[in-house]
């Protein structure tokens, strides 16, 4: 964008330059995220990402242990979205045994999944909204949060980082009570998001802080390997579970939302829909849910033939990935991690220039990010 870069320049040269750092002890960067933000009045001319607070080596640690063994691990990535990642790692480890898991399995693992991405959305709703100045958003939002906590308390004993998928399937069936609690939770969640929208979607200030800001134009989006609600909130209608069907997706029928214009807006838009999207692909699971096996037949001790496989799930923040390579023994010999808030993080620079510091707020808070898997 010329005209922007001379924008800048035009204001470099009136005033005086100043370095703010936003972060990385502060709410509004979601975590251990440090933002050196260079700064003309309250006009943002450049704005770098500094990560690595929160470094604990998980992928280095795999090499140690064995391959059920760093499932708990995973939970503690993307630790807003434990399920997604524990998902996407039992399918590479199921990759490479050449094991298919029970159909009941694939249907439990599709609600444990858009149960998650219904918390990890409401968890960024109600921040999102705090980091804008609204207060109340976050209360409503953690108050349906606990509902869909409570159901995964139900069938896994845990409330935030749950171990729950195998390799080959799932821990337990899902317990007495679980059906038709969630089939409650699911009307109450409707009722809820009509509320929201009437609370904060339809607000003409949220409107006018958020349209036209952090634009990335589709072709951006894609040149910056952008998955999930950023890319689609750029007009791209890529979504795993319609493209590359895992599980029991290719059954469900449900819309990918997507955006117009690739502001902040859009983005938030397209999270919102997403919710509802969600709740109508439990349902139909719930109502598909076939009798049967929750686990396959996998040995005891878990080596792989030698190999490398590379598996992708649609998580609440994009394109999930994990890759494995076996030396056939029980411990994995490399795993690498394709995270989208890592990804989705290269993206600020570009975003920032031109527009206020609140506006930068807006913008970090718009991807979406979660630190643990930023820095693994």
């Amino acid at each position: 964008m010329p005209e922007l870069r001379e924008l800048i320049e035009e204001t470099r040269q009136g005033e005086q330059e100043i370095v703010l750092n936003m972060g990385p002890q502060h709410p509004s960067t979601h975590g251990v995220l440090r933002v050196v933000a260079k700064l003309v009045g309250e006009t943002v001319v450049e704005a770098i990402p500094d990560i690595g607070y929160l470094h604990r080596g998980a992928e280095k640690l795999a090499e140690g242990m064995t391959y059920p063994q760093w499932l708990p691990i995973t939970d503690r990535l993307d630790y807003v979205s434990s399920m997604a990642n524990e998902i996407v790692y039992v399918t590479a480890v199921e990759k490479l045994l050449q094991v298919e898991i029970p159909e009941r399995a694939k249907y439990i693992r599709v609600i444990m999944a858009e149960l998650q991405r219904i918390a990890s959305h409401l968890i960024w709703w109600g921040t999102f909204a705090l980091d804008l100045g609204a207060v109340t958003p976050f209360t409503y939002a953690m108050r349906e949060r606990e509902k869909i906590l409570d159901l995964f308390e139900l069938t896994t004993g845990a409330r935030l980082t749950y171990s729950y998928m195998r390799i080959g399937g799932v821990r337990n069936d899902l317990p007495e009570g679980f059906i038709p609690k969630c089939r409650e939770f699911c009307d109450l969640m409707e009722k809820r998001l009509a509320e929201y929208d009437d609370l904060l979607t339809g607000s003409t200030i949220l409107e006018a802080r958020l349209k036209g800001v952090g634009v990335i134009p589709p072709e951006m989006a894609i040149a910056y390997g952008a998955s999930g609600p950023v890319l689609r909130g750029s007009g791209v209608p890529w979504d795993l579970r319609k493209v590359q069907p895992y599980f029991a997706y290719d059954k469900m029928d449900f819309n990918v939302p997507v955006g117009k214009n690739g502001d902040v807006l859009d983005r938030y838009m397209v999270r919102v829909a997403e919710m509802k999207e969600s709740i109508k692909i439990v349902r139909q699971a719930l109502d598909g849910l076939p009798d049967g096996e929750t686990m396959a037949k996998v040995p005891r001790v878990i080596k792989p033939p030698v190999g490398e496989a590379m598996s992708m799930c649609e998580s609440p923040r994009g394109t999930t990935g994990c890759y494995i390579v076996s030396d056939g023994s029980d411990k994995p010999l490399r795993t690498h991690w394709r995270a989208p808030s890592f990804i989705h993080l290269q993206l600020i620079p570009a975003l920032a220039p031109g527009f206020k510091l609140a506006d930068l707020v807006a913008i970090v808070g718009s991807i979406d990010i979660v630190l643990g898997e930023v820095d693994r």
